[in-house]
């Protein structure tokens, strides 16, 4: 792998290269854990407010919007100020936008936190990553791609997990989950301030702030070539994080509330299982492998609400995870063994550029197909689209290898 590794700068700080990793894994692991919590609420929320599956998109997607454009102003900011800083105003905007979540009134208050929670989480996610690829130890190359892989999935089944929980169990559900979170980013930006400073703070940081996307030249075919199987890979993760819940109830509209978290949740343990088991199989291996499930996945899930089956949403789920993991990790893999430390905190931004695009606008359309045409027909074209883009994921490596096959 040809990622350098940074030497720490600040010995003095309290916490280690090991520590440190952990840390900044605990950041992205939370982060996650955020951005999916508001999903097993949302049922919650449309009986409290009585708003529609669009604007649940509409919600869910000003988050992925936010994220964007922070990534795309903010992606190599820590390169200029240091990560400890950006990481740290980060964390601290982060638990305001939960403190925001757990005072809101209304559908206003909910976009308000989401955009806030957004622009932390873009800010955080490249500072983030880019620390553990810092902290990677030199003789156990491979550790922060796995890291960078697996943290975003946990993140999101620990989340949805603990929010679907809280719902059962716990009172004013809606209010708990985002005061634990509110303290653990509190006590994360805290932590940041022990931790070496990796990166070597220069001039630009306002020229940096101009949205641009800084993809190392030596992986940008690699993104290209990757870029079916993502985009199919996530556009499917913000369907079952925005409506999966909708479609369990559509199915089995008398089974308990929780049954929809947990569609969200399945998804997202079954991808961190399939990033750890991919670990050991070629990249580009990894990732046809996924893009090769995502269509099964898809087309038990399409076919779920005319068979009314809860069974064939969640087996669909469980091979739409494994496929998402898989793919994500073997991205992530073959991107970082194409970049310099120096160019890693723009790359990976680039990458989650992309990642919540495809998350997020064909949440929207769904949204839209949902309110014209019922939730059955935007399943079914959803999932048409993702089995073309997962088709072509598949065709791609075809395609370039007879290309460069000498004649």
């Amino acid at each position: 792998m040809s990622v350098a590794t940074a030497t720490p700068s600040r010995p003095r700080a309290l916490l280690r290269r090991g520590g440190s990793f952990a840390l900044q894994a605990s950041v992205l692991i939370g982060l996650l854990a955020a951005s999916s919590a508001p999903t097993p609420l949302y049922a919650l929320y449309q009986a409290e407010w009585h708003f529609s599956a669009l604007t649940v998109t509409v919600v869910f997607s000003a988050y992925a919007l936010a994220l964007l454009v922070a990534l795309l102003a903010a992606g190599t900011l820590s390169d200029h100020l240091g990560r400890r800083p950006v990481l740290a105003g980060a964390l601290l905007a982060e638990a305001a936008s939960m403190a925001i979540f757990a005072t809101a009134h209304g559908v206003a208050d909910l976009i308000t936190a989401r955009v806030v929670q957004g622009l932390a989480t873009g800010a955080a996610s490249g500072a983030a990553g880019a620390a553990l690829l810092d902290f990677e130890h030199p003789h156990r190359p491979g550790r922060a791609a796995l890291a960078n892989s697996v943290t975003p999935v946990s993140g999101m089944a620990a989340g949805v997990l603990a929010s679907t929980a809280l719902v059962q169990f716990a009172p004013a559900p809606i209010r708990t989950v985002y005061l634990i979170l509110l303290v653990l980013f509190t006590a994360q930006a805290a932590a940041v301030a022990l931790t070496p400073e990796t990166a070597h703070p220069h001039p630009g940081a306002w020229h940096s702030l101009r949205p641009s996307i800084a993809i190392a030249p030596s992986a940008r075919r690699t993104m290209l070539l990757t870029a079916p199987g993502v985009i199919a890979a996530w556009a499917l993760g913000g369907f079952y994080s925005s409506l999966g819940p909708s479609l369990a109830r559509t199915i089995a509209p008398l089974t308990p509330r929780a049954v929809g978290g947990l569609v969200f949740f399945t998804l997202s343990f079954a991808a961190a299982l399939a990033v750890l088991a991919a670990r050991s199989l070629p990249a580009s291996t990894a990732s046809i492998a996924g893009s090769a499930l995502l269509i099964p996945g898809a087309l038990l899930t399409l076919s779920s609400p005319y068979e009314h089956s809860l069974l064939a949403l969640f087996a669909g789920t469980v091979l739409a995870g494994v496929g998402f993991g898989s793919v994500t990790q073997g991205a992530l893999r073959r991107l970082l063994s194409r970049t310099q430390a120096d160019e890693s905190a723009g790359t990976l931004a680039a990458y989650y550029v992309l990642s919540y695009l495809a998350m997020s606008i064909p949440a929207i359309l769904a949204g839209v197909l949902t309110n014209r045409y019922g939730l059955t027909t935007a399943v079914s074209l959803y999932g048409a689209t993702v089995i073309l883009l997962a088709l072509a994921a598949l065709a791609i490596p075809l395609l370039t290898r007879h290309h460069t096959a000498p004649r």
